[in-house]
Parts: C-alpha cells; sequence; structure tokens
C-alpha cells in the first residue's frame, strides 16, 4: 500500500539540542498510528512538523507525493489535550467559525446562503460527534467530555484527510475517556480519517491504533545529554482491520504488549508529565 505520509530523514534541533533524529516513517492512508514514549521524547514535536506549525531542521515530509510546507493547513486537523474552544462563543458558533475562516479569510465572517449553509454544516457535524441538542451551551456550560468533543468538531469540520491528536484525553475520566474512545473510532471509520495520536498511556495505544511507534532516544551521552535525539525504536503493527460502528475492536493487553516489547529491550513510559 502506497503512503498517504511519508517521512524522509527528519530531525528536529533547537540550537545545540537535538530532539529528534533521522525519523523515517510511511504512514498509509487509513492508518490509526499511536506513538508513545517517555518525557522529551519529542512525541509532540513529531506532531508539530506534520501539522506545519513548525519546519523541521533537515528532511522532507511529504502528503501524496507532494512536500508539505511548514504551515498549517485544511488537509491535517489537530486536538489538543486542552481544550481549544472560544469561550465567548457557542458550541455552534465556535464549530462555524472555522468554516467562516476557510471560506472568508479577510472579515471571518458569512452571509445570505452561504451562512446557512455552513451552519447546516456545523449542525450535522456536531451531531456526529453527540452535541446536537447542546449547540447554544457556551464551554463554561459544558463538562470536560462536552469541550473536548466540541474540540473535535472544530477539527474535522474542514474534512481534513489526516486527524493529529496530542494527548486529547488525559485529563478525562475513566467513564468519559471510555466514551471518547468509542467516539473517535466511529469517527476514524466514517470520516475515512487517518489519525496520529500521542499518549502515554499503553492501554489506549494498542486498543485505539492499527500501529504503536514508540520514540525514545537509542544511545546517550552523559556528558553531552542533548547530543543525541530520539528515534523510532519499535515499530509494531497491529493485526487490526477497520470494523463496523456496530463492532468494537477487541482490545490487547497493555502488559502483553509490554512484555512483546522488553524481548528486544526496555522503554520507560512516563505516567505523569509525557511530552
Amino acid at each position: 500500500m502506497s503512503a498517504l505520509l511519508s517521512l524522509r530523514d527528519i530531525w528536529v534541533e533547537y540550537g545545540e539540542k537535538v530532539v529528534l533524529e533521522r525519523i523515517n516513517l510511511d504512514i498509509p492512508e487509513g492508518a490509526f498510528v499511536s506513538v508513545v514514549g517517555p518525557s522529551g521524547a519529542g512525541k509532540s514535536s513529531l506532531l508539530r512538523v506534520v501539522l506545519g506549525q513548525e519546519a523541521p531542521t533537515r528532511g522532507v515530509i511529504s502528503l501524496d507525493g507532494e512536500a508539505l510546507k511548514p504551515e498549517c493547513g485544511p488537509d491535517r486537523g489537530v486536538v489538543f489535550q486542552r481544550y481549544s474552544v472560544f469561550s465567548h462563543l457557542t458550541v455552534l458558533g465556535n464549530t462555524v467559525f472555522g468554516l467562516e475562516c476557510a471560506q472568508a479569510p479577510f472579515s471571518a465572517r458569512l452571509f445570505g446562503a452561504k451562512k446557512r449553509a455552513a451552519m447546516a454544516e456545523a449542525e450535522e457535524m456536531l451531531a456526529a460527534v453527540g452535541l446536537g441538542d447542546a449547540l447554544n451551551l457556551y464551554p463554561a456550560q459544558m463538562s470536560g467530555g462536552m469541550q473536548q468533543r466540541l474540540a473535535i468538531a472544530q477539527a474535522l469540520i474542514k474534512r481534513p484527510r489526516i486527524l493529529l491528536l496530542d494527548e486529547p484525553f488525559g485529563a478525562l475520566d475513566p467513564g468519559i475517556r471510555a466514551d471518547m474512545h468509542k467516539l473517535i473510532t466511529r469517527l476514524w471509520q466514517d470520516y475515512s480519517l487517518t489519525v496520529i495520536m500521542v499518549t502515554h498511556d499503553i492501554n489506549e495505544a494498542f486498543s485505539l491504533g492499527t500501529r504503536v511507534l514508540t520514540l525514545d532516544k537509542w544511545r546517550h551521552d552523559p556528558h553531552a545529554p542533548h547530543r543525541y535525539g530520539a528515534r523510532v525504536v519499535y515499530d509494531l503493527p497491529l493485526d487490526r482491520k477497520t470494523q463496523s460502528s456496530a463492532e468494537q475492536p477487541e482490545e490487547p493487553s497493555a502488559p502483553a504488549a509490554a512484555d512483546s516489547m522488553d524481548k528486544s529491550g526496555s522503554v520507560t513510559i512516563d505516567e505523569t508529565n509525557n511530552n
């Protein structure tokens, strides 16, 4: 299968500090890639260069064979752990805003038929994420799970091909988190998304992903701790096919996954302050 997203010899450096080095990845369309690793391993840096928030120091990232420019584009959406919602706008207003910015970049306002079409599209997206009855609420009136659903609707309203998730469920209670897992699985299937998710939760990584990547420094110099960056030390494909939304994938056990990794070496997963 040809790659939708390709990373070739990607390095991320800040002065003398090397964060990522020699990252080479091919990600096919429709994959759900979970990224794990210890604090400081460059997981969020990897997401930022794919998103276009920053350019890699070296290397090339391409989408469908075309080099990605170091700028955010509508083909990539992102959801962070902290809710990226506007407190002064309603649920519907938050979601419509993305369409207004795309279609009217100077005024960020639509009128007439274009406004009505945008409102209808936003209402459809909000129904898809389970907020169809909360259109007129403000973020302060919503629970954390509802705000994260809104952030997902904002990310998907422009129909991106790639959805980037930066520890999106880390701040949620276990019950709400389980509901969000079901939601993101359904949206991944329904909208034919390619997903790259950073998480510090091994169970989450293996239960949601079709592939798990572990980033870590493969060599260390105690006299120059920033000399070497992180690389992909494990790349584990999971034998899981896309299922209908009525079916739920079987969740592999994290201990079994950890055992499989421990046969080749050890990786420390930071449970509290993963970056």
